[in-house]
């Protein structure tokens, strides 16, 4: 197999490696997983992965698999973290976004979004589509989430914030 191709199947492999926190997004999916690249000889790759925010919890069970995934592929390889840039939101698929709705944790919106400019947020229910939510804490069920409320229907959920 030659170094592209090496580089192509181990980033197929590590693709599918789900969030720990949120099981239904991928690395892919968060715009974690940055690059694969293949070392001079062609015969192992680097696998370069971005915390959602430095001191996320999750990266360590996160390599974890990666280097699982990698293995089962039948790939050397190592993982590195790389902490510059840093990771934004803008990096979420749009499939990412789609999922976090159908899970029902609000998605971010755009990290340079008008009424962001003023601390103010416009966050949508993912239950009935209303914009009339309020944010009842500052975290919800893990750190990159806040807790939010909506005032139509009432129910409480989650928002995914971390920039």
């Amino acid at each position: 197999m030659s170094a592209p191709d090496l580089a192509r199947q181990a980033w197929l492999a590590v693709a599918g490696v789900v969030d720990p926190e949120i099981p239904v997004l991928t690395i892919a999916d968060l715009g974690v997983l940055r690059r694969v690249t293949e070392n001079e000889a062609g015969d192992a790759v680097e696998v370069q992965i971005t915390p959602t925010y430095s001191g996320c919890p999750a990266m360590g069970v996160i390599t974890l698999e990666v280097e699982l995934a990698l293995a089962r592929a039948g790939i050397k390889g190592a993982v590195r973290t790389v902490l510059a840039p840093a990771w934004t939101t803008d990096w979420m698929s749009e499939d990412g976004r789609r999922k976090l709705l159908d899970y029902g944790i609000a998605p971010p919106g755009p990290a340079a979004g008008r009424r962001a400019l003023f601390g103010v947020a416009d966050i949508g229910c993912p239950r009935c589509g209303s914009r009339q939510t309020v944010q009842v804490a500052e975290f919800g069920s893990t750190s990159c989430k806040a807790l939010w409320r909506c005032e139509v229907c009432r129910e409480p959920f989650d928002h995914f914030r971390c920039h």
